[in-house]
């Protein structure tokens, strides 16, 4: 069954948590696939991960690109799984695919900063659990580590 976990963006912005759960992503030997709902946030995330980090690199592309099906890591606004990704990302309050048992895990991760975002999130939640799926919430504590809390 498909693990999927909720995590609570407080202390970090999408754009300092992300790269780093990728990264973790890759070093399990996942693919991974990031869905955004809009083109000017999936833009911004592609431009941003090949910067992030003077000492690390992560190899992505968008499902624009023709080599899309070789890459690690891709970015879309769609619910295809254009690299047969292990694990999803979904940001922006982008919906579960239809397909969501085919991978190993999937990540909602969401401003908790934001009422609109926190909203969207409690609504996922309960859309998946009503679908049958187990979930599980985490939360940044005050060093930036995630932690189980539901």
């Amino acid at each position: 069954m498909t693990e999927i976990f909720f995590y609570h963006l407080q202390n970090q912005p999408l754009e300092a948590a992300l790269p780093r759960l990728l990264e973790k992503s890759l070093e399990r030997g996942w693919r991974a696939v990031v869905q955004a709902t809009s083109p000017e946030r999936l833009a911004a995330l592609d431009d941003h991960l090949w910067t992030f980090s003077d000492e690390s690199f992560l190899p992505h592309c968008t499902d624009r690109e023709p080599d899309a099906a070789e890459q690690p890591v891709v970015l879309t606004l769609g619910d295809a799984n254009p690299n047969a990704a292990a694990i999803r990302f979904l940001v922006e309050g982008a919906p579960a695919p239809a397909e969501a048992a085919s991978y190993e895990r999937l990540m909602v991760l969401f401003d908790g900063n934001d009422e609109e975002a926190l909203a969207r999130a409690r609504q996922q939640w309960k859309e998946l659990k009503a679908a049958g799926h187990e979930a599980t919430y985490w939360q940044q504590d005050g060093r930036g580590r995630w932690e189980r809390k539901a």
